[in-house]
């Protein structure tokens, strides 16, 4: 296999990295935030500290095997205020130039909405400098226009390319996050990853059957000695407990929820307001799952998210749940403020979908190296 490192963009605090890593491929991570580097650098994962946009591809050529990009979502996002629709012809226009060889990026930027929608043309910007043998890109489902012109493009330098909608829980995440790709091969045909589980079992010709999607529950039997905390950044007594906060083990769902776990639900925070004509009394409505179904989407939101039984909310969401909920480890070295902490958690791509999403581009490379 290709010994030369991967290249990850935006690379956050280690989502793709942890999915790589599971296949044993080693990374470099391109990252800006001061928190998510230093969450990179606990969990052991190579970080260069710097700005993608303005970062030279020059030093890098012929030093990468393969690209990785998850640009910033907020602009394009369902959670946020979506400036990112208004300023979608400015990418398109944007695409097409980078590869005429114009770089036009400053002017655009300038006539953006929001300047960082312009950030989802950088992967094509590395990928025609440094050739890499194949690109993974992930972002929302609103982008999928842009990859699919990405794709385009790339396909007439010879990548064979697929652009498609994944959803989480299809590949064993306990969360239905619906997430857009783009994969690319210059040596492999570029396919779509084969779902490993279901909502609703369907049989084959041989009897064979999906597994069934996972659960809350089923994710939050969380490894015995792990604590969590419902509040506080910090220790700040000799117990360890943070400050303001409620510290205790969460060695299984009943534990975790203290109570009839079937009973539970985690409401989201992240409210928004309805259609004229439609209420929901105070005009906002909220996602709500059963422990027992796959949570909803996982954002920069989650530290506002509740359990709730018997229509009581009890307590937050602790951030080793929202983690595990993730696909990240429990006791993962998130670093910074709290708030910091779970924003990391809810931008990154989970590590599971991540595995799920290269192993067709890597099986063959995968196999010839065992």
């Amino acid at each position: 296999m290709n010994t030369l490192p991967v290249l990850d963009l935006f690379a956050g605090p280690g989502g793709w990295s942890q999915g790589l890593r599971a296949l044993g491929i080693r990374e470099i991570g391109i990252e800006i935030d001061p928190a998510a580097c230093a969450t990179r650098a606990a969990a052991g994962h190579t970080t260069i500290r710097a700005d993608v946009a303005t970062y030279a591809t020059a030093p890098l050529r012929r030093k990468v095997s393969g690209l990785i990009a998850s640009p910033p979502c907020q602009t394009f996002s369902t959670a946020g205020l979506r400036a990112g629709n208004d300023d979608m012809d400015l990418c398109h226009q944007a695409l097409d130039d980078i590869a005429r060889g114009n770089d036009t990026r400053a002017t655009l930027r300038a006539t953006c909405a929001d300047p960082r929608s312009l950030l989802v043309v950088e992967p094509l910007r590395y990928a025609l400098d440094l050739r890499p043998e194949w690109i993974a890109l992930e972002e929302v489902p609103a982008v999928v226009p842009l990859f699919e012109h990405t794709a385009h493009l790339l396909h007439r330098i010879g990548y064979s390319t697929w652009v498609g909608v994944l959803n989480s829980a299809d590949f064993g995440l306990p969360q239905t996050r619906r997430r857009a790709f783009l994969l690319a091969s210059r040596t492999r045909p570029a396919l779509s990853p084969e779902p490993t589980h279901t909502n609703v079992p369907q049989f084959d010709l041989f009897g064979a059957c999906l597994s069934p999607w996972a659960s809350m529950a089923d994710a939050l039997d969380l490894p015995p000695g792990i604590k969590v905390n419902t509040r506080g950044d910090r220790p700040t007594d000799n117990k360890g407990r943070a400050a303001g906060g409620n510290e205790f083990s969460a060695d299984g769902p009943s534990n975790a929820l203290t109570g009839r776990s079937r009973s539970w639900k985690l409401r989201s925070g992240q409210g928004w307001k309805l259609p004229a004509g439609r209420s929901a009394g105070n005009g906002i409505a909220r996602f709500e799952r059963a422990i027992s179904e796959p949570s909803f989407t996982i954002t920069g939101s989650a530290n506002r998210c509740k359990w709730v039984r018997d229509g009581v909310e009890e307590r937050n969401l602790a951030l080793a749940e929202a983690a595990v909920l993730q696909s990240f480890p429990a006791d993962y070295p998130w670093a910074g403020s709290r708030t910091k902490q779970f924003e990391q958690i809810g931008n990154a791509v989970p590590p599971l979908l991540a595995t799920a999403a290269l192993r067709p581009l890597l099986t063959a490379a995968l196999e010839a190296a065992a």
